[in-house]
């Protein structure tokens, strides 16, 4: 499983126009699953990337967690991190989970998130999505689980 972590000022998805979920400070993540992911994995990640000190503190430092600042989450499947361009100009991605082993696992780690206690909201899996979001820092981090 991977997973693109970027901290947001804020962030929102669009399917044909229609905002599907939007958020203020927190964190867009772009979700990958691969062929072999596991829920176990997919609850493990999430709870990475609710806990990952990425936020700044008084002082300036990152040592603050999507928990700790109460920063809300959209999480955005995206079977394209799993793409295979090592041969070739078109990328493979025999790596990525089918959509029955995929979708499942975003509900998971989204259920997570949630659970810990994230407002997360959530893309539409398979859907042509619009992403936009302003990215804080720029931070963007690539966690893999």
């Amino acid at each position: 499983m991977r997973a693109v972590l970027q901290r947001v000022s804020f962030g929102k998805v669009s399917v044909d126009d229609e905002v599907v979920a939007s958020i203020g400070k927190g964190l867009v993540i772009l979700l990958g699953v691969g062929s072999e992911d596991t829920i176990a994995k997919a609850e493990v990640l999430a709870e990475k990337c609710a806990q990952l000190r990425i936020f700044e503190d008084d002082a300036g430092k990152m040592n603050l967690s999507l928990l700790d600042v109460g920063g809300e989450a959209i999480v955005v499947s995206q079977f394209t991190l799993y793409a295979d361009t090592s041969r070739g100009r078109r990328p493979s991605f025999v790596y990525a989970g089918k959509p029955e082993i995929a979708e499942p696992l975003v509900d998971v780690f989204t259920a997570k998130l949630r659970k810990l206690g994230v407002t997360t909201g959530q893309g539409v899996f398979g859907a042509h999505m619009m992403v936009e979001l302003c990215n804080d820092g720029p931070v963007t981090i690539l966690l893999e689980g």
